[in-house]
């Protein structure tokens, strides 16, 4: 396996990943399904000063990804940014979240312009949970049902990393 970072070629496979996500988990809040020319937007907001996105590839094959979102739009939250991380179901349990988190992590401590990671996980998506923790992020509270999805109001947990 291989990390790397993004290049708009990525982009379909990006999309394939999250869409599965936006169908078939919580894992976002996200309901319906979005194109290649939607996500396009979302990808050229990364790769900049300190927005990062990053893949994992194994056999030309994009196996999952992570980034740094900005977190809100107020330029005081300049230097705190929001942690995604997403693995193709076919991949999973095979380490490549810790890889992306570990790559990722890297990626944010070489930029200057963080200081705080936020990760806003769904309550049940305890696999993120312990992934988190397991890479010293703190717990910072629960907010109680924030989104609906799939009939049911769902809870989110909030994690943070001072770099």
């Amino acid at each position: 396996m291989k990390i790397r970072i993004a290049q708009q070629r990525d982009l379909p496979a990006l999309t394939q990943i999250y869409n599965y996500e936006v169908e078939h988990t919580t894992a976002t809040f996200g309901l319906h399904p979005v194109s290649i020319q939607e996500r396009k937007k979302w990808f050229d907001a990364h790769n900049k000063e300190n927005h990062p996105l990053i893949v994992a590839e194994q056999d030309q094959t994009i196996i999952g990804y992570a980034c740094l979102s900005p977190y809100r739009f107020l330029e005081a939250y300049k230097e705190t940014v929001e942690l995604s991380i997403y693995v193709d179901r076919n991949y999973r349990r095979n380490g490549v979240a810790t890889s992306l988190m570990q790559a990722i992590l890297e990626e944010a401590r070489n930029c200057s312009d963080i200081h705080s990671i936020i990760s806003v996980i769904t309550s049940e998506n305890t696999v993120s949970i312990h992934l988190h923790e397991r890479f010293g992020f703190t717990y910072c509270g629960t907010m109680k049902e924030m989104g609906r999805k799939f009939g049911r109001l769902l809870d989110i947990v909030n994690y943070q990393l001072i770099l």
